[in-house]
């Protein structure tokens, strides 16, 4: 199997790079992911931005909190990128044709949107994989953030999930976490104890402001909703792309869970956010870090 034009290799280290990712796409070898997880732009039609608060507690911060404990807040850098296209499929198109390429024989894509775009990705990706091919729309629903007073409040993103082979794909069951049934009563106790299989609606809260898991990073999602994924359809050893990588949770929740990574975000942003948060990686699974660039 030939390197790409990166010099990813299968037996190689995990790789990060700072490129557009349509070129880099193009150049990675045919069938060498288990696994592809995007979170491309929502095209909102804004531009996306965060800005970092460090709180600390501190005897004479400002703030007032739990218990009566007093913290100081830092107000950081702010993170953004420009969430508008005149031409969105264009766009995302030859990149979903490139992941289906670059997908192993038993592969699994997910496709992570929201309301905007998700029904025209569905027709895409039934013609480009095959209506057969689909495995599930995931809701992921949160309650966090603005409430709207003129219409039902949008709390929720979708994921489409789209298998290369319906008949041949990776589907760890017992390998994901699971959660607590909501009804506890209506079951035995021995299953209540061990909790349920998450269906297709995954209630999990986005990444606190002020936890340990905050990036800063604009769009960041929580651990949580990409270790179920890697969970689900990967292997230990197994190489898991995403192309639009953003803060790196991809590759943090992949090395915990013992797999290799390529990531891919032309955000300078990104990759200082990447680089901050992943460090070298470990002697056994070292990272690359790689700027178009320079």
């Amino acid at each position: 199997m030939a390197g790409s034009r990166l010099g990813w290799q299968p037996d190689g280290p995990n790789l990060v790079a700072c490129c557009d990712n349509l070129p880099e796409l193009l150049a990675l070898p045919d069938g060498a992911f288990a696994l592809a997880y995007l979170d491309p732009p929502f095209n909102t039609g804004r531009t996306q931005a965060r800005q970092s608060i460090t709180t600390t507690q501190t005897a004479e911060g400002g703030r007032r909190g739990f218990k009566g404990l007093r913290y100081s807040q830092q107000v950081g850098g702010v993170s953004s990128f420009d969430d508008a296209f005149d031409d969105y499929w264009s766009f995302l198109g030859p990149r979903l044709a490139q992941l289906w390429r670059v997908l192993a024989p038993n592969g699994t894509l997910y496709l992570h949107l929201d309301y905007r775009e998700v029904h025209y990705a569905k027709v895409a990706l039934d013609q480009l994989f095959g209506r057969q091919c689909f495995l599930n729309e995931i809701i992921w629903a949160y309650d966090y953030g603005a409430k709207s007073k003129t219409r039902w409040p949008a709390k929720h993103d979708n994921i489409l999930v789209y298998v290369k082979d319906p008949a041949n794909y990776v589907f760890n069951a017992q390998a994901v976490d699971r959660e607590p049934y909501m009804a506890p009563g209506l079951v035995t106790a021995e299953q209540a104890a061990r909790g349920k299989l998450p269906t297709d609606v995954w209630w999990h809260t986005i990444v606190s402001p002020t936890g340990k898991e905050k990036t800063g990073y604009a769009t960041q999602k929580p651990e949580g909703v990409l270790r179920r994924i890697i969970q689900a359809s990967s292997n230990p050893g197994d190489w898991v792309l995403d192309c639009f990588a953003g803060s790196g949770t991809t590759g943090a929740v992949a090395a915990q869970l013992g797999r290799r990574f390529v990531l891919i975000d032309q955000n300078p942003q990104a990759m200082a956010v990447m680089k901050d948060r992943l460090g070298a990686g470990s002697s056994a699974a070292p990272i690359r870090y790689y700027d178009c660039s320079s």
